[in-house]
């Protein structure tokens, strides 16, 4: 039995309520919200491919892409924002060379843009994994960069 079978076991077949609950279980499973997770849950709800697009795509949580195996989380709320989040963003994407919602050609990193994260009086913050790295400067990313990499190769 496949991840997705398993997964789609556990809820009521047609059941359109459970569709959010759904897609987290399968993009925590698999890592991502694959074009074949995504027409094996439309024909498991009787639901269009298109409406569980659309829905999945309406929430910044789900990826459509496998996530590198080191994955971070930039906030920039608000705060972060006008603590200087954008230098931090502009400084991550020029040592990864890649773009927000991406991942690198060997899939070894990828980053994203949230919403706040919580640590507003310690922005701007960017989380790998359950670490969280608070006060980040535009300079800090190499450093940080370099141990990134080092837990890359761990992995």
């Amino acid at each position: 039995m496949s991840k997705i079978d398993e997964i789609l076991s556990r809820y009521r077949e047609g059941g359109h309520e459970n569709l959010i609950p759904i897609l987290q279980d399968i993009q925590e499973a698999e890592g991502y919200l694959s074009e074949n997770a995504i027409v094996r849950i439309g024909s498991f709800l009787k639901m269009s491919t298109t409406k569980i697009y659309g829905l999945a795509t309406f929430y910044d949580r789900f990826r459509f892409i496998p996530a590198g195996k080191v994955h971070l989380r930039i906030c920039n709320g608000t705060t972060c924002f006008i603590n200087g989040s954008a230098g931090v963003v502009a400084a991550v994407r020029e040592s990864l060379g890649t773009e927000p919602g991406q991942t690198t050609r060997d899939g070894r990193f990828s980053f994203e843009l949230t919403a706040c994260q919580g640590g507003c009086n310690e922005g701007p913050v960017i989380c790998v994994g359950e670490d969280y790295h608070t006060r980040i400067r535009p300079e800090d990313v190499p450093e940080l960069g370099s141990k990134l990499k080092l837990l890359a190769d761990l992995k």
